[in-house]
């Protein structure tokens, strides 16, 4: 292993060795090329240039969900902006949570949702990426980020908050609580899920939504969009196999 800021921007060297994998292929062995592993400290960690370390730290943990935010201001005024900390909390009820970073600066959707408690969850896709990462400006409270991109708000139901006209999936939640991380000075809110809009097509016998089938996108770190591809479904696992 390397441990070394200074290794930071290079790429890990490949070694071929004779302790390297091997496989048999028309009865010769050939060796398979290994990718020297990086090692970071907690004090490589510390003394890395911040954005550096915002890309390492966001992305290290793995892909994560990609859903835009809908809300409405007491006075009318939409707000869209994307979240990719979305996660399934419990189905029964139906909970999700997310985390918010300090409110010490203004969050027009935590604000919103504080106010009347509804918000939409909607699902980013591949034709929407761009338009999604640019609901991520800092824009102020009185411009919605449906009128700088070519998102459409629609309202279903007669539900207050406004979902993305084109989302395949959709979500009409309600606040319950919120819970602060005194670590980081963020906050986690717990919501409920009240109703879903699927585009037909998407969802199986079984309950199970194909994300792949609905062209749903994932998010790699801050500002990495990639597409999913279903490897395989298993059967539910028990010790007998």
């Amino acid at each position: 292993m390397t441990s070394a800021l200074s290794r930071r921007h290079s790429k890990p060297t490949e070694l071929m060795t004779q302790g390297s994998p091997k496989i048999r292929q028309n009865h010769q062995i050939v060796y398979v090329c290994k990718k020297e592993m990086l090692h970071y400290s907690r004090q490589d960690i510390d003394q890395m240039e911040k954005i550096f370390r915002l890309n390492l730290i966001n992305s290290c943990t793995g892909y994560k969900s990609a859903n835009l935010i809908g809300t409405q201001s007491a006075d009318g005024q939409t707000n869209l902006a994307v979240f990719s900390s979305i996660t399934h909390l419990g189905s029964n009820p139906p909970l999700i949570g997310f985390v918010l970073r300090p409110t010490r600066v203004p969050r027009d959707s935590y604000r919103n949702i504080k106010a009347s408690s509804f918000f939409t969850v909607n699902h980013i896709h591949h034709v929407s990426v761009a338009d999604a990462h640019h609901t991520s400006a800092k824009y102020s409270e009185d411009v919605s980020e449906f009128s700088k991109t070519e998102f459409e708000p629609e309202y279903l139901d007669g539900f207050q908050a406004p979902f993305v006209k084109d989302a395949k999936i959709r979500l009409a939640c309600r606040f319950l609580n919120e819970y602060p991380i005194i670590e980081n000075k963020t906050l986690l809110l717990v919501s409920e899920i009240l109703s879903i809009h699927l585009e037909d097509g998407i969802i199986e016998n079984d309950g199970w939504l194909n994300l792949q089938q609905a062209g749903s996108v994932t998010i790699n770190g801050l500002d990495g969009y990639a597409k999913t591809e279903l490897i395989e479904r298993f059967q539910y696992a028990k010790p007998t196999r």
